[in-house]
Parts: C-alpha cells; structure tokens; sequence
C-alpha cells in the first residue's frame, strides 16, 4: 500500500483531475488496483464511491491486469460496414475466447470491444497490446496475434 501511496503522491497536484491521476497510475502500473479508491479518496477529497464511478464508468480502466494478449476490435459502424462482425468471428474462432468476457485471472488472451479507434478510413481496425492495426483481414489478424503470442512466451 506504500508504494500506491507514493504513486498518487506523484500524480497529485494542485488542479490534477481524478482522470489524470487514474490514467498515470493504470500507464504504471498496468491497471487501477481497487486498493487505489480510498486513498485517491481521501487526498482528492472526493467519496469513494465518486472515485469507484468514474473508474467503472469508463472503459479505459481495468481493476486488476490484462492478459498477456489483449486484443481490442472496435465494433463501431465504420468498422461494422467493413466487416468487422465476421472478423470477431474469425478472432473467437481462432483464439478459442469470446469477446467481452468476464476477465479470468491467469488468462492468455483476453478480446475487448471497443467503439471507435479513430481509424474509420482505414476500417476495420483493433489494437493489440496496444498497437494499433488497420484494415485487417483474418490472415492479417492471424500474423499479428502470431507474433504478439510469440512476443509473451519470450518474454514470460
């Protein structure tokens, strides 16, 4: 709990918002621990429960760790319109998960919706571990989550 402490400590400044600091500590750490509400609580001057809304409100943040794959497909109307529902199909099939999905802890891969990527030109598009991909097509999807698997079984 120290070193959450200490992280907060260096997010806080005088006029900060609650967004920012949740987004400096999920950039560190990976995810907002549920343990981070009532400190940010208490020096933010704000309830828990404001805290714990704004958190739950928000896609972006996770409360515990992505999966070593995380693969985020943007289910929007651009991407739709170019065949973005029979890429999911593609994706479930291949990878054996299923999009939106209770998050397991100890899980390999984990498929997110999201609702545009800013990439509707360049449709469908998605990101995985960040990365962000365009016009991607079953093969496409295959080479990438190739090598993103390859990358965490390097790494792990």
């Amino acid at each position: 709990m120290a070193d959450l402490d200490e992280l907060i400590g260096l997010h806080i400044r005088g006029g900060t918002s609650l967004l920012a600091v949740l987004h400096a500590i999920q950039d560190e750490l990976g995810y907002v621990p549920p343990e981070a509400v009532a400190p940010l609580a208490r020096v933010m001057n704000l309830s828990r429960a404001e805290v714990h809304g704004v958190i739950t409100y928000y896609h972006h943040f996770r409360t515990q760790p992505a999966a070593p794959v995380t693969v985020q497909l943007c289910r929007a109307e651009a991407c739709r319109s170019m065949g973005t529902e029979s890429l999911a199909q593609h994706i479930e099939s291949h990878t054996g998960c299923r999009f939106d999905a209770e998050h397991q802890t100890g899980a390999a891969v984990e498929l997110e919706s999201v609702y545009c990527l800013g990439q509707c030109a360049l449709s469908p598009a998605m990101m995985v571990n960040g990365t962000l991909h365009a016009r991607v097509t079953p093969q496409k999807f295959d080479a990438i989550f190739a090598a993103a698997s390859k990358c965490v079984e390097v790494t792990a």
